[in-house]
């Protein structure tokens, strides 16, 4: 009984060792969302009102996905301008629809 006993309390200390763990891997963990006024801000480095494709590759997903990043600033950019208005870039893209 002692045996099963231990084997229980060894089980749980690693499950809740392993769950820790995950968790601090998460850098994002504690960190709130930046709302898109904000983001939008940070990203408009010389503070023209517009971010352009080079203010936006730099961030840090395009740091992280340049291709991606790129492809989301031109479906975004709808005057084809080769910038971010506030207002493109705060619109929320369209969801896909499961057929």
């Amino acid at each position: 009984m002692k045996a099963i006993a231990s084997i229980l309390a060894i089980l749980t200390l690693s499950v809740s060792l392993n769950a820790a763990e995950g968790d601090a891997k998460k850098p994002e963990a504690g960190k709130p969302k930046m709302n898109p006024e904000e983001a939008f801000k940070k990203l408009d480095k010389d503070g023209n009102g517009s971010v352009s494709k080079e203010e936006f590759l730099a961030s840090p997903q395009g740091k992280k996905d340049a291709a991606k990043a790129g492809e989301m600033f031109s479906k975004k950019d709808k005057n084809s301008d080769g910038s971010l208005s506030k207002e493109e870039f705060i619109v929320a893209p369209k969801k896909k629809k499961n057929v």
